[in-house]
């Protein structure tokens, strides 16, 4: 048996502006996805996808034939997903599919959460395969690659792509008040290149924007007070609100909230972080909210 594993991944800072070269700044999380392959005898992949509460959430056979075909005339989209990672990490390496294998996924985090339920697939499977994770990622789904580099990172990351290859840094991220910041699942979902696309619609020059962002990652490291922090992403939220033409998810759907509320990854998602002087648990369960995540229990 082979068994491999990649971190989940929050994107705090440079949303949109990664993707033309802004350095950002993301967070690997304690919660990820396990791999692991034995090998048969037989023509196809026997696979098996377990949620965090230990549910199969997705059980199919891939014959091999279809997969070194790229074959996705049947079956449902996370099949035809699956085959084509499988298609290209194979045109990376054909030396793995030679014969069958009994293959399991397990996620640490409800599937729900997107906290990075295909990119630490990829991750694993670009492991299982030896290959260059990113640039299955490209072949595949596309996207900045900053959630690959949370899945190879056990730290917090900075993350820029320079003539398209990912720029990778560890960076230290310990402020004294991260007892004040939570992230809390909204469960809202956003089509990202949905997202993406209408950002891109909006931008003209985005020269001094990419010079901005890149700089505010920079001085995020350095913060080490909670109302400079918040009030440091304010000004931020309230930039690419304008930008986006849509208002910040505070201003939606908290604008009583004392404190900060910031959507983390493409407006509109998952997860939010929440910074406040108070313990805002309470808040947030009166609002219907009831997934509430301490820094620590968050991230690694």
């Amino acid at each position: 048996m082979m068994e491999y594993y990649s971190n989940g991944k929050l994107f705090i800072l440079g949303e949109y502006y990664v993707l033309e070269g802004a350095k950002a700044f993301a967070l690997p999380t304690k919660f990820g996805q396990s791999l692991s392959v034995f090998p048969t005898q037989s023509a196809a992949l026997s696979w098996k996808s377990y949620d965090a509460d230990g549910s199969v959430w997705y059980n199919d056979e891939l014959l091999i034939s279809d997969i070194l075909s790229n074959n996705q005339t049947s079956g449902n989209k996370i099949r035809r997903t699956l085959i084509s990672i499988l298609y290209h990490a194979n045109l990376m390496n054909p030396t793995i599919l030679k014969n069958g294998f009994e293959v399991e996924t397990r996620l640490t985090f409800p599937r729900n959460w997107g906290l990075g339920t295909s990119s630490t697939l990829i991750n694993n499977i670009a492991q299982w395969f030896d290959v260059d994770a990113f640039k299955l990622l490209q072949q595949s789904f596309g996207g900045s690659g900053y959630d690959i580099a949370c899945a190879q990172n056990d730290a917090p990351i900075t993350y820029q792509l320079k003539n398209n290859q990912p720029v990778v840094e560890q960076v230290k991220f310990n402020p004294s008040f991260k007892k004040h910041i939570y992230f809390v699942y909204l469960n809202q979902k956003r089509d990202s290149k949905e997202a993406i696309a209408n950002f891109r619609n909006k931008q003209k020059d985005l020269t001094q924007s990419i010079h901005e962002v890149s700089e505010m990652t920079d001085k995020l490291l350095q913060i080490n007070d909670l109302e400079v922090f918040i009030d440091f992403f304010t000004q931020y939220e309230q930039k690419l609100s304008e930008v986006l033409e849509t208002p910040t998810i505070q201003q939606q759907l908290f604008p009583d909230f004392n404190g900060l509320v910031k959507s983390l990854g493409g407006w509109g998602g998952d997860f939010v972080m929440v910074a406040s002087q108070e313990n805002p648990v309470n808040y947030f369960k009166q609002k219907g909210f009831k997934t509430i995540l301490s820094y620590e229990d968050m991230i690694l």
